[in-house]
């Protein structure tokens, strides 16, 4: 128990420094500002990376004294406990395989933050409430996962299942997105809760003013009149229901990536921790990729293979480690990221072909 109360202290001090210093106050985030914190989340990964190969090897706080119920066989009927290596790659496997998963997060949020017209001043704060929301959400996943694989071991064949299907759909699935509009939690909350279309600072809640601060998307405020019949009255801005939007966003891709990780682990403190960098770098990914992610056309078609690859190990557990041996989680590692390389390479590739033809057809021929 203490050391999850201490890794939780840990990771709440990085969320202060995060809103409490470095974003205190509103700004739009450039690329090259996202660039750079991610650069950071990914680096603070791989420096907790260090303190995963001290804490198994050196028991810290009773880390790497439990079997893992993964590593199930007939020597060991209820897992192997992990070594400090064994626990390293199977952090950063897991750490590599929920940021990739999570970069699909980057489509949706893109759509919803441009359907509830949230400025881009405003966007941060909008994911950083939401990253609190999701640890507290993907946590209690975690913990019944946990559990279930442990106390039933065919549960792992359920999770292969699951993912297996999902790549599927996820490779067959149009490119088309639907309405947030139509969401049925989005007609509930301006049903049954009053929404003002302006916007307050920072405010999720306001109480509706004589005038009320209204911030277009260049960043540029201006003042408009509130009725007569709403003065006084509390509302939510457009920020509220686009939180709600992605807390619920993170759910549903949580069901995918939570069983994913079990194909690499299911110790608890290794899928936490890991679940827990990749979604906070996903807030500098989004800012990163969101004016990009319309070139990388291909990253559908590498999430699913990874979907794919880690429900078939799911579901060839047992044969797969007796091929490769005990090295499956680093062979594991390597082609996860080869898969990313290599769609992101096909991309590029695509993408400067299009525009050479686009460029080549629009030139005049200088026969004419």
């Amino acid at each position: 128990m203490l050391v999850w109360i201490v890794f939780l202290a840990f990771i709440l001090v990085l969320l202060a420094l995060d809103l409490g210093v470095f974003h205190r106050h509103a700004h739009v985030v450039t690329v090259r500002e996202a660039l750079t914190w991610t650069v950071v989340w990914i680096a603070t990964a791989c420096a907790f990376a260090g303190v995963i190969y001290l804490g198994y090897e050196y028991h810290w706080l009773g880390l790497g004294l439990q079997p893992d119920p993964v590593d199930r066989s007939a020597a060991y009927p209820d897992g192997r406990v992990n070594d400090a290596r064994s626990a390293v790659l199977k952090f950063l496997t897991g750490y590599v395989v929920e940021l990739s998963l999570s970069a699909d997060n980057v489509f949706v949020i893109a759509m919803l933050f441009g359907y509830f017209a949230i400025p881009r001043i405003y966007q941060h704060r909008v994911l950083f409430w939401g990253i609190l929301g999701a640890l507290v959400m993907r946590g209690a996943m975690i913990a019944i996962g946990a559990k279930l694989v442990a106390e039933f071991s065919w549960m792992l064949s359920v999770f292969g299942a699951l993912l297996i299907v999902t790549a599927i759909k996820m490779a067959f699935m149009g490119e088309g997105s639907s309405d947030p509009g139509h969401n049925i939690i989005v007609r509930l909350m301006r049903r049954c809760l009053p929404v003002t279309n302006h916007f307050d600072g920072e405010h999720f809640f306001v109480r509706a003013p004589a005038s009320i601060e209204t911030v277009d998307g260049a960043g540029f405020r201006a003042a408009a009149v509130a009725s007569p019949a709403r003065r006084g009255r509390w509302m939510m801005t457009p920020l509220a229901p686009a939180l709600v939007m992605v807390e619920t966003t993170d759910l549903v891709f949580a069901v995918d990536s939570i069983p994913a990780i079990f194909a690499i682990t299911a110790d608890p403190f290794l899928v936490f921790t890991s679940n827990v960098f990749a979604i906070l770098g996903l807030r500098s990914l989004y800012f990163a990729l969101a004016g990009a992610i319309e070139k990388f056309r291909y990253l559908k078609t590498s999430l699913s293979a990874i979907l794919g690859l880690i429900g078939a190990k799911m579901l060839t557990g047992d044969l797969l480690k007796g091929f490769l041996g005990p090295n499956v989680n680093l062979y594991m590692l390597g082609i996860v990221i080869a898969i990313l390389v290599a769609g992101a390479l096909a991309s590029i590739i695509v993408t400067r072909r299009e525009q050479r033809r686009s460029a080549a057809s629009l030139t005049p021929d200088a026969d004419a």
